[in-house]
């Protein structure tokens, strides 16, 4: 159930060079949050959603997958 959020999200980590504990810990979730995000096993909420955005330096469009950059 890979999504274009995970796949973004997944990106945006390691072009950050963060690992899945120090975006958790950032936005306040566990690791396997931040995991089952990336594998497209989970969706954030839309808050969530807004502060991985906000971490990432990103508008929540891109990270959602509506914008290309």
């Amino acid at each position: 159930m890979d999504s274009e959020f995970s796949r973004r999200l997944r990106k945006l980590r390691a072009q950050k060079g963060v690992s899945q504990q120090v975006a958790a810990d950032f936005c306040q979730l566990s690791k396997t949050t931040v995991a089952n995000y990336e594998q497209g096993k989970r969706i954030p909420s839309l808050e969530t959603a807004a502060v991985l955005a906000d971490y990432f330096g990103v508008p929540l469009d891109y990270l959602c997958g509506r914008k290309k950059n």
